[in-house]
């Protein structure tokens, strides 16, 4: 019988990811090997300092690794331009940030569109998909209030559904519950979960917190010798 897991479509792969900032010092990541399917949420804990932000970078292809290889969708990233790729992020992957990167005097709607908008959606097709977003995260009665009149909590609802309005395929989260209160960042954990597995996305946690990552369908440690699988 086939495992369910190596059924769904491969969403992410990394082999041999290295990168290094200075021919002098050791490389911040290296040989970095990873394989991320639709549907998977994986958390990556790691201390400060061990290249947590800079692998956050490579996978969005916002930085270009040494060596090794990004794959995203089936398409490996190093063969891309600058415009190429920066059109496969639009399409492909969302970010939930811990600073949330909200633009306060835009209404909750005009933020949640906002990804759809840069892929040229038309704006009756951008108003329905908000709104059937904001009633996802439960705040679609904020739809025209403007962004910086809302709670901590309320803002990372916006910020999970601009990330995921587009429907991408790879969801990235970087501290996104740092600037909540325990209530609120467990509230917004769920749903990031949720909503991750709603729509058959791939998502990645990056956390300093244990609580956070238990979270995840897995957990693993960024350190000086890789990526390596903590136990339950």
């Amino acid at each position: 019988m086939t495992d369910p897991a190596i059924a769904r479509p491969e969403v992410l792969r990394l082999e041999g990811l290295s990168k290094r900032y200075r021919a002098d010092r050791p490389p911040i990541l290296e040989g970095i090997d990873l394989n991320l399917r639709a549907g998977e949420y994986l958390a990556i804990m790691g201390e400060s300092g061990v290249g947590k932000s800079t692998l956050l970078n490579l996978l969005a292809g916002l930085d270009r690794p040494d060596s090794g290889r990004v794959v995203l969708e089936g398409v490996d990233l190093s063969e891309l331009d600058d415009d190429a790729t920066t059109l496969l992020r639009r399409r492909a992957v969302g970010f939930v940030f811990q600073a949330f990167h909200v633009l306060p005097y835009l209404t909750v709607e005009q933020n949640v569109a906002l990804p759809l908008e840069l892929l040229g959606i038309a704006a009756a097709e951008r108003r329905d998909r908000a709104a059937a977003m904001l009633g996802a995260v439960g705040i679609a009665g904020l739809a025209q209030r403007l962004a910086r009149d809302l709670s901590g909590g309320e803002v990372q609802r916006v910020a999970i559904a601009r990330a995921l309005v587009h429907r991408p395929r790879l969801v990235l989260a970087d501290e996104p519950t740092g600037n909540l209160d325990p209530r609120s960042a467990a509230q917004t954990l769920a749903l990031l979960r949720e909503q991750i597995k709603a729509n058959a996305a791939a998502g990645i946690l990056i956390t300093h917190s244990r609580t956070a990552a238990d979270t995840a369908d897995r957990i693993l440690v960024l350190d000086a010798s890789g990526l390596q699988c903590l136990a339950r």
